[in-house]
């Protein structure tokens, strides 16, 4: 499945191919088989950048699943303003990765608030603090969490789709970040976390902790 955000571009790219392949073959117009090879090759990087694959979301409230597909870069303990003392998971997006985030557990949207700031290379750990992102502040029956969705040194433009005072369920589509991204979450230090620094992640599916009730 092709993501919403990318339906545009990817028609205008597919008549654009077209239309320099059948002018490519008008004499005089060679010159337009170049273009056709570069067009066909956007084409093709944007059907790949905009998927969208359904995922198989892990049932109950007990677990977080992952944000964001990527790489871990980051786990630490902090103490957040808004969550008080909990973890930081930190999840690098290349452009190759799905770029859709996705809701880490059911929750009650608190608050979405977008910053601007630099544009660090995502994997640099002042991105965080420093670049362009937005925050959504989320409410979930173990307590109160975050996400960032921090632009990157390409990434220019951040979608978010949460609104405050609504219900998301796990899985949902929280939002998309063009191109190479970083997707930050910090949850209660009463999850205990099942991933590790380095490791791959698919958005939606990979549990990165779990709250064991008593």
């Amino acid at each position: 499945m092709i993501a919403k955000e990318g339906r545009k571009i990817i028609l205008i790219l597919f008549f654009l191919t077209i239309f320099s392949r059948l002018a490519g073959t008008i004499d005089g117009f060679e010159w337009f088989s170049l273009v056709y090879l570069i067009l066909g090759l956007l084409f093709l990087f944007s059907l790949i950048f905009f998927r969208d694959p359904k995922r198989n979301i892990p049932s109950g409230d007990n677990s977080l699943v992952s944000p964001a597909d990527g790489k871990i870069i980051k786990i630490e303990q902090v103490n957040d303003p808004d969550v008080g003392k909990g973890v930081l998971v930190s999840v690098f997006l290349n452009i190759f990765n799905v770029h859709v985030n996705r809701v880490p557990v059911t929750v009650l949207i608190k608050k979405t608030e977008h910053r601007q700031g630099k544009f660090l290379a995502a994997f640099h750990h002042k991105a965080s603090d420093e670049n362009e992102q937005t925050i959504i502040l989320m409410e979930s029956s173990n307590g109160i969490m975050k996400v960032r969705q921090v632009a990157g040194l390409i990434a220019r433009r951040i979608l978010c789709y949460a609104q405050a005072g609504e219900t998301l369920l796990k899985g949902d589509r929280l939002g998309f970040i063009m191109f190479g991204s970083r997707t930050d979450i910090i949850f209660p230090s009463v999850y205990q976390v099942q991933v590790h620094k380095g490791q791959k992640v698919t958005g939606g599916e990979t549990i990165i902790a779990k709250f064991d009730k008593i």
